[in-house]
Order: structure tokens, then sequence, then C-alpha cells
């Protein structure tokens, strides 16, 4: 248990810390609206148009495949961290090395059939006309 106590002594001061500022500003700031404070601000430029306005299903699709293929190839971090241990028959030596002649194919492999199935999805979806911006 106190090993958690620096953690939960963090969180605790960064709760207090976000009231303590949220009430501050409530105190000491007036409020004085005025039309052009109210207005949304788009990057110094006018709002045009409805803030509710429909996008098309192909937008959506998009940004879906993107985070889809985004997720996938954040997979590939713990690959390579692991990579030399993957691809090595023996237990690694105490310097972190293979020994000569122990090396296999095995994580190179694993890789190779992962992304195998990224470009077959890609190729699916590419096919499919998911990615056409018309």
């Amino acid at each position: 248990m106190q090993i958690y106590v620096p953690v939960l002594l963090l969180i605790g001061f960064v709760a207090l810390n976000a009231v303590v500022i949220i009430l501050a500003s409530s105190l000491i700031t007036r409020a004085r609206p005025t039309p052009v404070k109210q207005e949304a601000y788009e990057s110094g430029m006018p709002p045009l148009g409805d803030a509710r306005e429909r996008f098309s299903v192909k937008f959506y699709m998009v940004a879906m495949l993107f985070i889809i293929f985004d997720i996938e190839t954040v997979f590939m971090i713990p690959w390579g961290v692991a990579y030399q241990r993957l691809s090595c028959v023996a237990p690694l030596t105490t310097t972190g090395l293979c020994p000569a002649g122990q090396l296999s194919f095995f994580g190179l492999g694993e890789m190779l059939v992962f992304m195998l199935i990224l470009v077959i999805g890609f190729i699916y979806v590419w096919k499919k006309g998911a990615l056409q911006w018309d």
C-alpha cells in the first residue's frame, strides 16, 4: 500500500489544484458578455453556415479506416522492442545479443504475416471505393 502513496498524493494535488484554479477564476473575474464575445471564434475567420451541417458518409468511412490502420501500426512498436528476442532460437547472452548462428525467421516472419493481412485489408477497402472522396 505504501508504494501507492506518491501516486495518490499526486492525484490529490492535481484535483485540488484544478478546483482551486476554477474557484479563483470564478471569484476574481467579472463576466462582461458582449455580442462580439459571445460569437463563435473560427481561427480569425467569420463563421460560415450552420454548425450542424451534415457530412457525407465517406468522411466517416475514411476517418474510421484511418483510426483502424493507425492502431494496427501501433502494434508494430512492441514487436520492434521484442524483435531480437523473437528472432533468436537460443536465450540472449548477458550483453543482450543473440549467439552466432542462432538467428531464426520467426520474428520477421510473424510481422510479415501481420503486414500482409494489413495490405490485403487495405486493397479490399481500396477496391470497394471507401477511399474515394467524390
